[in-house]
């Protein structure tokens, strides 16, 4: 794991949230995001991406607005998909660093506060697990659990890396680092496994620390494992040749 270097102070904290049908969810989520981030004096903005919902998110998104100065929704046309609307978040955002954060409350917001002070210590990225001392998850649906633990064994063994928790979203990187991993190819879940794989073998550095994650309270999960599958196959495959065959064309420079 490469170490930390000096790098110049960072500006602005982008939290890009993909959302699809988060009526509920949404004013919990980012109320709690932007009360962390003020409170510890965090310069930010919370990039929420409305994907083709079909309630009244973006109607939830305006009026939010209102009271949150730091909030700038914005709505995918489309085509539609998670990883898609994790990268028009990302194409649009004004941060020298950001953290992808689920709009279910599923992440802490203190986390995305120690995500930002690791990044400020000179770290290209901090990844988060849920599965080490410190880290905690709550209501994880038991079927969910397992297949998470034996797809995270299997990359952590595949790549040869100490991270645990691939497959989790919620990471946080520098512009630097997003730039340096274009282009994204997965438009669905497997995009967060994409990222921080590409991070990882390009040579970025990164920090590890313990998160925690809470079952979503509204609505359902937009996750279905069956269909995801071979796409998580495919994405790992796809990186695992570059780190194992490209000479080190994509590193880091």
């Amino acid at each position: 794991m490469p170490a930390p270097v000096s790098q110049p102070p960072l500006q602005l904290y982008s939290i890009v949230i993909p959302a699809r049908d988060e009526q509920d969810s949404l004013p919990g989520t980012i109320q709690g995001i932007h009360a962390a981030l003020v409170q510890a004096g965090v310069p930010h903005e919370i990039v929420v991406v409305d994907d083709g919902s079909r309630d009244c998110t973006w109607a939830v998104l305006q009026d939010l607005k209102h009271t949150i100065p730091s909030l700038a929704p914005v709505q995918n046309p489309g085509p539609h998909g998670f990883g898609r609307a994790v990268v028009y978040g990302l194409n649009r955002m004004k941060g020298d660093a950001c953290a992808i954060m689920m709009a279910d409350a599923s992440d802490s917001p203190d986390d995305a506060v120690k995500y930002w002070h690791l990044l400020n210590q000179g770290y290209d990225c901090a990844f988060g697990s849920r599965f080490v001392k410190g880290g905690e998850v709550v209501d994880y649906p038991w079927v969910k659990l397992k297949v998470n633990r034996l797809a995270n064994f299997l990359v952590r063994i595949g790549f040869n890396i100490r991270l645990n928790d691939t497959t989790n979203a919620f990471k946080a990187y520098r512009r630097t680092v997003i730039d340096g991993c274009r282009p994204f190819l997965a438009p669905h879940f497997n995009l967060t496994v994409e990222i921080p794989l590409k991070a990882i073998v390009r040579g970025y550095s990164f920090a590890l620390m313990p998160i925690s994650w809470r079952n979503r309270k509204y609505g359902e999960a937009k996750l279905k494992i069956k269909e995801m599958g071979s796409r998580y196959f495919f994405i790992c495959a796809y990186v695992w040749l570059e780190k194992y065959f490209s000479r080190g064309d994509y590193r880091k420079r």
